[in-house]
């Protein structure tokens, strides 16, 4: 199974996804702001991140734009999981490089499916 990053300011759905994550065997490594969340994406390098947008510090736009900007790591899967649900909102996550944008409130199942979704594709390229 993967490595996760869950960069959220709500310790309870930090908590909620961490338990459901590590249920489906995966790893599940977390940061409770955007700082946090750059620092610990550089270091853990994980497979896929789930992202909050308001955030103190640093919002996930911004956070996604520097993964984005990462020369080694520029591609890992991001999921937007957010309580900004305009399509607006939606429009700028997709557009700075989002994988996926999932409004809050949600539900955990589906946070783990597609998880699983993307960390079984094939990587871009592969024959």
């Amino acid at each position: 199974m993967g490595k996760i990053l869950v960069v959220d300011d709500q310790p309870h759905i930090v908590r909620l996804l961490q338990l459901e994550l590590e249920r489906a065997q995966h790893t599940v490594v977390t940061a409770g702001d955007g700082e946090e969340g750059l620092e610990q994406f550089r270091a853990e390098k994980p497979d896929l991140v789930v992202l909050d947008v308001v955030m103190p510090k640093k919002d996930g736009f911004a956070v996604l734009r520097e993964i984005r900007a990462d020369p080694d790591r520029g591609r890992t899967p991001v999921i937007m999981l957010t309580i900004k649900d305009r399509d607006v909102d939606i429009s700028q996550g997709l557009q700075l490089g989002a994988d996926w944008y999932l409004p809050k409130p949600f539900n955990t199942g589906d946070v783990t499916d597609l998880v699983q979704r993307f960390l079984s594709a094939e990587p871009p390229g592969a024959a």
